[in-house]
């Protein structure tokens, strides 16, 4: 579901936009618990070490949180070892979010 115009939150220099203003207030009270990780970039890119674009319907919520990947395909990948794609996912972070190259 894309949401509306009218319903939107900014947070992390990211725009979000909701179905309802119901959904964005529970946004906005607790942000990082909804945001994706890795400020929203494929989460299997960044366990590569890159910064890369995302398909919004190729997700996945481990523990709670959300991780976004390119594509189907690479979602498929992703699946294989998430918690291993993860643990080197946080481990990148930190050098991957300086770089201001992103792959499409």
């Amino acid at each position: 579901m894309t949401g509306k115009s009218e319903f939107t939150a900014q947070h992390g220099g990211a725009t979000y936009r909701f179905a309802s203003a119901a959904h964005r207030d529970v946004f906005v009270a607790d942000p990082d618990k909804y945001a994706p990780a890795y400020g929203g970039f494929c989460a299997y890119g960044v366990a590569k070490g890159a910064k890369a674009a995302i398909d919004p319907a190729a997700f996945s919520v481990v523990d709670g949180k959300l991780y976004i990947n390119y594509d189907k395909g690479v979602q498929s990948k992703w699946q294989q070892d998430k918690p291993g794609y993860i643990s080197t996912a946080n481990a990148n972070w930190p050098t991957v979010q300086k770089s201001e190259t992103v792959h499409r």
